[in-house]
């Protein structure tokens, strides 16, 4: 079925632009605009590969979002290697060696993540700082604010970075309208660090990302002296750190984007990160 579903032309563009679009998927206008095809055709071929297991679709708000199965899609391939190379690798060379190690070549892919919170001075600056270190240039990290600080970031907040060896240099305070703009950068993850809990408003992003909401106290507001600040910052701090170095151990390659969206929600429940 799944050679069938692939054994069309606009079906290989579809899967193509999906397979550019990364885990966050396209919404099925937006595909039918990249490819020039009318709703309803689109809709014909869209329900040919789901139905193969090559894509899946998922809805958020009025939407349906639409992404490449990657582990069905590697597995196709790497049936592909064993049937050609029928048991002896040396007929195909390097073909049967591709699909061995997917979490190495999927490491390839750079993903870009955007950090939200109110003022843009604490939590997801400390976010951006900790994920491009940590990420190994595999992901892109950015952060913003729906009222960022006109101060710029919290210098304890920097003192701390630094003394952890990040490099501070390019973080700064600022807008999330800056990520909204036709030329911004199309992100794959939005996470909010805002304080949600206490009723902390974070701004919607829209439906093409993938979204989570990591809940943690903002050190700007925080009323106690300088040694409970410190304490505070890096208590924050470590919660940020534990919760990207799970994210950034995840199986990308082979989660479809319901169970993305899982694995970054249950990063928001602390009694989840102490079990593991």
């Amino acid at each position: 079925m799944a050679f069938a579903a692939l054994g069309q032309e606009t079906r290989l563009d579809l899967l193509r632009a999906l397979l550019t679009a990364g885990p966050s998927g396209l919404a099925a206008g937006e595909i039918a605009s990249r490819l020039g095809v009318p709703a309803s055709t689109l809709s014909f071929h869209l329900r040919a590969l789901e139905q193969a297991g090559l894509i899946a679709a998922t809805r958020q708000g009025r939407s349906l979002l639409y992404a490449a199965q990657i582990g069905r899609l590697r597995a196709l391939m790497s049936f592909l290697a064993d049937s050609c190379c029928d048991g002896a690798p040396e007929r195909c060379g390097d073909l049967a060696t591709l699909f061995d190690h997917p979490g190495e070549r999927h490491s390839m892919a750079i993903f870009n993540v955007l950090f939200l919170c109110t003022r843009n001075s604490a939590r997801s600056i400390m976010a951006e700082a900790i994920l491009r270190k940590l990420g190994d240039g595999r992901f892109r990290t950015f952060s913003a604010g729906s009222d960022p600080s006109s101060d710029g970031p919290l210098p304890a907040v920097l003192s701390q970075l630094k003394a952890l060896g990040h490099d501070v240099s390019p973080l700064r305070s600022k807008s999330w309208q800056e990520f909204a703009r036709p030329a911004a950068p199309r992100m794959d993850f939005v996470i909010a660090v805002c304080d949600t809990v206490n009723g902390q408003a974070c701004p919607d992003f829209g439906e093409t990302a993938l979204t989570a909401a990591w809940p943690l106290p903002d050190p700007a507001k925080f009323t106690g002296n300088a040694v409970e600040r410190a304490t505070l910052i890096n208590e924050v701090c470590a919660a940020l750190h534990r919760r990207l170095a799970i994210f950034t151990s995840l199986p990308f390659a082979s989660l479809d984007r319901i169970a993305l969206k899982a694995r970054l929600d249950e990063l928001a429940d602390p009694h989840a990160l102490a079990a593991r």
